[in-house]
């Protein structure tokens, strides 16, 4: 399971919206500075993304929580709404170079962005039917212990 930090921003009967901070792996790595990856993550900023979260525990706004994704969901998902696209922008694009034997690469490049276009498409409508299956969804695996209280015992004289 894939786990994230995230802070609790409004609760519902069995959910949670919460919000996580969107991190790049940039800020550990020590080639930072000359990198053209981390220059993008710095122009973007903090961004903050909100979702929603299958939770059971007693939450309140403003809880600390670690929120959890099965992988197989992360990578059906990213499968879905990468390499599927890709594979039918390719298959179109074949396509067209062989039904449309020299005519040029008007009608391959026209299949082949009917093809993506097809491939958004089915990713659109499957997304959709996965939307409700709890299964696809975040869950709130625990809640964490506020540690500015528990520092704040533990130094007083």
């Amino acid at each position: 399971m894939i786990e994230e930090q995230a802070v609790v921003v409004e609760v519902g009967d069995g959910y949670a919206w919460v919000e996580t901070q969107r991190r790049s792996a940039c800020s550990a790595c020590a080639t930072s500075e000359g990198c053209g990856t981390a220059v993008l993550a710095k122009a973007w900023g903090d961004r903050r993304a909100r979702v929603r979260a299958i939770s059971n525990l007693p939450l309140q706004p403003g809880d600390s929580v670690i929120v959890g994704l099965a992988e197989g969901a992360l990578l059906g998902g990213s499968l879905l709404v990468y390499l599927l696209p890709l594979v039918l922008l390719l298959g179109g694009a074949i396509l067209g170079q062989t039904v449309f034997t020299g005519a040029g690469d008007q009608p391959v490049m026209l299949s082949g962005a009917v093809g993506l276009g097809l491939g958004f498409l089915v990713a659109r409508t499957w997304s959709r039917r996965w939307q409700d299956d709890a299964r696809f969804q975040p869950v709130v695996l625990r809640r964490l212990a506020v540690a500015a209280m528990a520092t704040g015992v533990l130094s007083s004289p």
